[in-house]
């Protein structure tokens, strides 16, 4: 019986080892001014060695966004937000996307990533308002 007890199952559930509640879209919009930043950089050098690593880190500030965008989307929003805004799937699957598209997979274009931002600006104004309610 003592075993029983020593070795019963208790069911916790968070976002990490340590249920913090702190969520915000802002971790995904510095990582993605960033991706922007370094996207304009790029277009202003011609240094070859200096674009190379301006690739690399823009991939990795990319991936940041896209990880902060899915503890939003997996974490913070529960059905009731879904069904308030239907349209944030959808959103947050474009801005994940764009993220791929500004970042690993995609263009050195600072277009590209003044687009992930507008997609994040309007996770951000659900985001807050689901804060407010």
């Amino acid at each position: 019986m003592r075993l029983t007890r020593l070795f019963s199952a208790v069911e916790a559930t968070a976002h990490c080892d340590l249920p913090c509640g702190v969520y915000d879209p802002a971790q995904a919009r510095i990582e993605a001014e960033s991706v922007k930043a370094i996207q304009e950089k790029y277009q202003a050098s011609d240094d070859e060695v200096f674009k190379m690593r301006c690739v690399l880190i823009k991939e990795q500030r990319a991936d940041l966004v896209k990880h902060h965008l899915w503890v939003l989307w997996t974490d913070y929003f529960k059905p009731p937000h879904f069904e308030k805004y239907p349209e944030l799937h959808e959103l947050i699957n474009k801005a994940t996307k764009q993220a791929g598209a500004a970042g690993g997979k995609g263009s050195m274009d600072p277009a590209e990533g003044q687009k992930l931002l507008d997609y994040i600006a309007e996770i951000d104004k659900i985001f807050w308002e689901t804060k407010a309610a």
